[in-house]
């Protein structure tokens, strides 16, 4: 199987994680932070909104079962494009929707997302695109974290579980369970 990787940045990593796990085509979805200017940054300063990285995930995926484009077609669908630098009550740079393109080809597919995004929102999509610079993975108790906590978390009852529910529901046929 040969893999490609996405990286987007759609809110809290939690809620992006537990969708993309369940998509197929997907190899792998780990947690973390691009984008900003602080090296090894860790979740108190990001969270903090000091180090100007968004909280994101790295999908390796194999384009021959899910394409980058359908990946970022759920992406769009499963959090708010429209909201600049905020997803519900997660507010500050760090819950930017963005996508970090890894080609220029990755880069022309993000472009016309965004466009077919903008077609089905009634108020302007805030997306950016943004350079893929270093990847700094997420602490370890990040990653899988709906899949282990799950609804012992009251965030995780209120945000995450509800959208996975929409998700699983408006995304059957492409679900590895």
């Amino acid at each position: 199987m040969t893999t490609e990787t996405a990286i987007l940045a759609g809110g809290c990593f939690w809620c992006t994680e537990a969708v993309f796990d369940d998509v197929i085509g997907v190899a792998a979805v780990e947690s973390g932070y691009i984008g900003g200017h602080v090296d090894s940054p860790s979740y108190k300063a990001v969270c903090d909104g000091t180090t100007g990285h968004a909280e994101a995930v790295k999908i390796d995926f194999d384009p021959a079962v899910i394409s980058y484009a359908d990946l970022l077609d759920i992406f769009f669908h499963t959090h708010d494009p429209t909201q600049l630098n905020r997803q519900g009550n997660d507010v500050g740079t760090q819950y930017r929707s963005a996508i970090f393109p890894q080609s220029d080809a990755q880069e022309a597919e993000a472009r016309a997302a965004i466009e077919r995004a903008a077609a089905e929102n009634s108020a302007p999509v805030v997306t950016t695109i943004e350079h893929a610079d270093t990847w700094w993975t997420a602490e370890d108790y990040h990653q899988e974290y709906f899949e282990r906590v799950g609804n012992a978390n009251p965030y995780c009852m209120a945000v995450v579980a509800p959208k996975l529910r929409k998700f699983r529901k408006s995304y059957a046929e492409r679900l590895k369970r």
